[in-house]
């Protein structure tokens, strides 16, 4: 029975990846990358600041997350973390007039005795929110938070989003999220929370829940373990397609690409690659996305993608 299973499941991401990828998925100006926080401790330069102009321009990327945390445990956020910040903002803004610089805070998420965020205390989503406004302060236009592990249904992550965006919304920034993938089987989270004790899934309705109170929803459709292109290009497929059924009109979807070249159990870097990302986003979008605009790719991430990732970002999408 299992070998089956697997059959079957093969066989139905080879046939969610089949199809002519649809003509209107190209970007729609909605697009974002991950950059590493070399960006704001003073070590990149004017050259690589002229390498991301290079990559970026003319391409639908409206959103830098820049990493400048990580949040301590208790939800603060230490300033000399990013000292360089606002030199980068000016400089950005500079070469890419337009583009929208956020604050990328990651911290773990405490869960079975582990340390990190405890995010049912209301004195740490306060420090959350006070770190929210202090990297608004700093000149960061947005706030992507990256906190992991989040369990499927935690409603103090929940509560946390509502705390902050409507911090952000007062000042007229947007709260952008990071969100594990969804179910591709119904429960599945649940059955693999049991051997793994690490969320690697959220069901289709939480993921709406927490689509619903941001402006922003990157799916880090990364690290499948999928050993064939095809098939990790069938699960990007999948994942858009349950993606946009829980994603709220008001809200932009973005499904994050693999721009990074690891060899682990997780992570097959020659069957996890930017194309197969690309086509089964666009396969999906020509299904079932209509003429949806908030939708878009983030390519994570910069310190490692190749001239060949932003290649395949630019002529498979991005342009």
């Amino acid at each position: 029975m299992a070998v089956l299973a697997v059959l079957a499941a093969t066989t139905a991401l080879r046939l969610e990846y089949q199809g002519s990828p649809a003509a209107g998925g190209r970007t729609r100006g909605h697009d974002a990358v991950w950059l590493g926080h070399a960006w704001v401790d003073g070590r990149r330069t004017a050259a690589d600041l002229e390498d991301l102009r290079r990559h970026v321009a003319g391409t639908g990327i409206h959103d830098l997350y820049v990493h400048a945390g990580p949040l301590e445990h208790d939800g603060s956020l230490d300033p000399a973390l990013y000292p360089k910040a606002a030199a980068m903002i000016a400089g950005i803004h500079r070469v890419l007039p337009g583009v929208r610089v956020q604050a990328w805070l990651g911290d773990t998420i405490a869960h079975g005795g582990t340390p990190g965020l405890h995010l049912s205390e209301p004195a740490v989503r306060d420090r959350i929110r006070a770190s929210a406004a202090q990297i608004l302060d700093a000149g960061f236009q947005g706030v992507h938070l990256d906190l992991e592990p989040v369990a499927d249904g935690d409603t103090g992550y929940l509560r946390t989003l509502d705390e902050v965006h409507a911090l952000a919304a007062a000042r007229g920034a947007p709260l952008s999220v990071a969100v594990p993938q969804i179910d591709p089987l119904p429960h599945l989270h649940a059955v693999a929370y049991l051997p793994f004790s690490h969320p690697k899934w959220w069901s289709q309705g939480y993921f709406g829940q927490v689509a619903r109170r941001c402006d922003q929803i990157a799916v880090m459709a990364y690290d499948t373990a999928m050993p064939a292109s095809s098939l990790f290009g069938g699960y990007i497929a999948q994942q858009t397609a349950l993606a946009l059924e829980a994603t709220p009109p008001g809200t932009d979807l973005l499904i994050g690409l693999p721009g990074f070249h690891t060899e682990d159990m997780g992570h097959h870097g020659y069957a996890e690659t930017v194309p197969a990302a690309v086509r089964g986003v666009r396969v999906a979008l020509g299904r079932h996305g209509g003429g949806r605009q908030g939708v878009g790719v983030a390519l994570y991430v910069d310190f490692h993608a190749t001239e060949s990732d932003w290649t395949a970002y630019r002529e498979g999408w991005g342009t």
